[in-house]
């Protein structure tokens, strides 16, 4: 069976940090694979926060997630702190991918627990059509190279 594979930017534009609930464990006695979507939700509010938008206001349009793709790595458990690191490497037209490392402290060590990518396509809630990826995201440093951890 193919698995996925992602190829993650190695630098990253913004870092968090979300501690896993009780609420994310599920009945394996670990992070179940909806609360690691809902992870990266939150990661995601934090990022675009970060540059003064959310999902419906992104330098005036809206988005929406079309795809996620999500590579397991390692199990997580409560108690857990994530270190979230996110970045948009380019913008397409009226696209971009958020891509996302996730990672928890084991021995001192950082180890990657998750890694991820979300496709996210601009918006026009009023109308309800597709738009084009505002001026003011390309011009706002959310690419690796301008603040990278």
């Amino acid at each position: 069976m193919a698995r996925i594979k992602l190829e993650v930017p190695s630098t990253f534009s913004f870092q968090t940090t979300i501690p896993i609930r009780i609420t994310d464990v599920n009945y394996g006695g670990h992070v179940g694979n909806d609360s690691i979507l809902s992870i990266l939700h939150e990661a995601r509010i934090q990022f675009l926060k970060k540059f003064g938008c959310d999902e419906k206001n992104f330098f005036g349009v809206g988005l929406i997630m079309n795809d996620v793709a999500i590579e397991f790595k390692k199990e997580l458990f409560y108690g857990d702190t994530i270190h979230a690191f996110l970045t948009i490497p380019q913008f397409e037209k009226i696209s971009f991918d958020i891509f996302y490392k996730l990672e928890v402290i084991v021995n001192e060590n950082p180890t990657i627990a998750v890694l991820a990518k979300t496709g996210m396509v601009c918006f026009n809630y009023n109308t309800k059509r597709i738009a084009t990826v505002p001026d003011g995201a390309k011009k706002m440093g959310f690419d690796r190279n301008q603040c990278p951890f």
